[in-house]
C-alpha cells in the first residue's frame, strides 16, 4: 500500500492559467520526486486597467510517500 501527499503550489504567467499549470508543476518538480498527478483548485488572475497582466492557477501536486534510507 503507498502514502500519497499532496502540496499546493501557486504557478503564474503572463500568458495564460494553463501556462500557469504547467509552471507550478515545472517548479514543483524541481524539489518534489515522482510526481503523479495534479488537480487543479484555484485560477485567478491580476487585472490593471481592464486587462488581465498576470494568470495564477493554484493546483495539489500529488506525489508517493517514499521511505528514508
Amino acid at each position: 500500500m503507498t502514502a500519497i501527499k499532496i502540496v499546493k503550489v501557486l504557478g503564474t504567467s503572463e500568458e495564460s492559467w494553463e501556462d500557469a499549470a504547467h509552471e507550478a508543476v515545472s517548479q514543483a518538480s524541481e524539489t518534489i520526486e515522482d510526481i503523479h498527478g495534479i488537480e487543479v483548485e484555484d485560477w485567478t488572475a491580476n487585472v490593471e486597467d481592464g486587462q488581465i497582466t498576470e494568470y495564477k492557477t493554484t493546483v495539489e501536486v500529488a506525489f508517493p510517500v517514499h521511505k528514508q534510507q
